[in-house]
């Protein structure tokens, strides 16, 4: 393992280092009083411009390693690495954009108080801040809602502000960790083709988490499958979908086979097939 801050870049390579690399990552937590494995020998990268989507059952420790890369979390082994330099994990802090399910709103700041805070924490004056802020709110579906408490708004429309407050930040990386979980079929649906639309004009390097497999497909140029706990990479699919993408691609046979794929991968094609036949066992 490389000293933390060193620069890991094969200093003969012409390829830029990539934007995330993880290499055999291994995490452990405590509950109740036992030492518990969560990942166990993590390796995969995120390059620049990439949208990478990490799927796999609950539990499988998903989070945990955004945590972990957002350096929320120490890792008990393994290295990460942005823009080809390994940071300890205390280092990590601040140099990703990190969304979660929840969109964490100040119920006492208004939407645009609310998404200026991004720049507020790195520095930018309240004033300025506050007018960067309110000129992207247009761009992300808010105008005329600068002035709205979150209570104000739909669930939709707080994870518009939450978008745009991780866009602020300004960060090379975005980690998403189920940015559409608490959402209706219909607003889920809306604010992916949006953040799909979002994302073609800024090409920022992307590892959302999702529980959706068909969400996977449609927004990711690969999905990375995580077992069960201890969570382990067991397969990753290259989604071959040209883009840009339209809602018309999740019934085409390319994005079928991907779904039987990721199905396959993760247990749950032979699940439903006994299911359906009625075979009891094991």
């Amino acid at each position: 393992m490389h000293p933390p801050g060193s620069n890991t870049a094969d200093p003969y390579s012409t390829q830029p280092p990539a934007r995330l690399a993880v290499t055999d990552l291994s995490a452990t937590y405590v509950e109740d009083g036992t030492v518990l494995q969560a990942l166990v020998a993590i390796s995969f990268d995120v390059a620049d411009g990439e949208f990478v989507a990490l799927i796999g059952p609950s539990g499988s420790g998903k989070s945990t390693l955004l945590d972990i890369i957002s350096g929320l979390f120490p890792q008990s082994d393994g290295e990460v690495r942005l823009g080809g330099v390994s940071f300890a994990t205390g280092d990590r802090l601040g140099r990703s954009a990190y969304m979660r399910q929840r969109d964490l709103l100040l119920p006492w700041r208004t939407a645009l108080e609310n998404a200026a805070l991004a720049l507020e924490v790195h520095g930018v004056p309240k004033r300025s801040a506050r007018r960067i802020a309110a000129g992207r709110f247009p761009e992300f579906g808010l105008g005329g809602f600068e002035n709205a408490y979150p209570t104000q708004l739909s669930g939709g429309m707080r994870q518009r502000v939450a978008f745009l407050r991780s866009v602020l930040a300004d960060r090379p990386l975005l980690l998403l960790d189920e940015p559409f979980g608490a959402l209706d079929a219909l607003n889920r649906v809306a604010l992916q083709t949006w953040l799909l639309d979002l994302w073609e004009r800024q090409r920022q390097a992307v590892l959302l988490v999702t529980h959706d497999v068909d969400e996977a497909i449609f927004l990711a140029d690969r999905v990375i499958v995580l077992s069960a706990r201890p969570g382990s990479i067991v397969h990753t699919e290259t989604v071959h979908l040209p883009r840009p993408r339209v809602r018309s691609m999740v019934t085409s046979d390319a994005f079928l086979d991907h779904r039987t794929n990721l199905l396959d991968a993760l247990g749950l094609l032979r699940e439903q097939t006994l299911v359906a036949v009625g075979d009891d066992r094991p």
